[in-house]
């Protein structure tokens, strides 16, 4: 009785070391197959990454000059370069980047500090997460009819008001997601000392945060550069040198749009000329943002 049983033993211990040889050969095979298919889509992805950062440094490199930075944009075959685009994009970036940073972070303070579980924050994040998600050119549309439509003209303020809303939320998400990170503990021990809470926010928490609150304005700032639909609708494009952003004001997204689109052999060059400086543009800030993060 005791040799059958143990016989038995035998069996089902080998019978159990055999299913765990197929599991674990089954998630070998699962594991390389997984592997194998992350491999190929970074592989997929960087190569077209590359392709585009190639072409981008063959055609726009060419175009490059000192009258690219000193001249206005030109009539069909004749030189010039992109001196007032630059400029219009420069001063509206900055002009949005000035009112949508403070806002956002105010409001992301308020979700993370003031009123994290209550139905305004709910409301708020819920609002923040439809601007994020939402299609710059809707928010070009709804400048223009707020704005553009009501003061009959297209100018560089109804631009910089479309901007200032794409940076909105994502500082407020940034910001937000930033404070939470930081520990209980800090705030408590501040307290404990008397500091007074709008203290303890500016002194302390922001402190903190500070690596990630700046990384989140600047990609805010990547992802603003280069968008042309929101800028179509409100600032339109001047071909003329323009520092009243009153009146229409020339942007570099919507001049490479519209010397892309065009027959004329050096409107396409200032177009190339212009995607590598808008590429370079926002690959330095990507890489700023990636540096103050990794410090952090």
């Amino acid at each position: 009785m005791t040799a059958t049983n143990t016989g038995k033993s035998l069996i089902a211990a080998a019978d159990l070391a055999a299913a765990r040889e197929a599991r674990y050969a089954s998630r070998k095979r699962v594991n390389k197959i997984a592997l194998t298919l992350s491999l190929a889509a970074m592989v997929f992805g960087v190569f077209f990454l590359v392709w585009i950062l190639f072409e981008t440094l063959r055609l726009g490199i060419g175009g490059l000059s000192l009258s690219l930075f000193t001249e206005s944009t030109p009539a069909p075959n004749e030189p010039g370069g992109l001196a007032n685009a630059i400029f219009g994009s420069f001063t509206m970036v900055l002009l949005a980047t000035f009112v949508g940073t403070p806002i956002g972070i105010m409001a992301g303070v308020y979700l993370a500090e003031y009123d994290t579980h209550g139905w305004l924050a709910s409301v708020t994040r819920f609002v923040n997460d439809i601007l994020l998600s939402a299609p710059s050119i809707v928010i070009g549309l709804f400048v223009y009819a707020v704005v553009v439509s009501s003061f009959k003209t297209y100018s560089g303020y109804a631009g910089v008001l479309a901007l200032a809303l794409i940076v909105i939320p994502v500082v407020i998400r940034t910001t937000e997601n930033m404070l939470v990170l930081v520990p209980s503990g800090l705030r408590e021990a501040a307290y404990a000392l008397g500091t007074p809470k709008w203290k303890v926010i500016t002194m302390i928490t922001l402190r903190a945060a500070r690596a990630g609150v700046i990384t989140g304005v600047l990609l805010a700032v990547a992802r603003i550069a280069g968008e042309t639909a929101p800028l179509l609708f409100t600032a339109l494009s001047n071909q003329f040198w323009n520092a009243d952003l009153s009146k229409p004001t020339a942007s570099l997204p919507v001049t490479i749009f519209k010397f892309a689109m065009s027959p004329y052999e050096n409107w396409q060059q200032l177009a190339w000329a212009g995607v590598f400086l808008i590429t370079v543009a926002v690959l330095g800030l990507n890489i700023l943002a990636r540096v103050l993060t990794r410090q952090k």
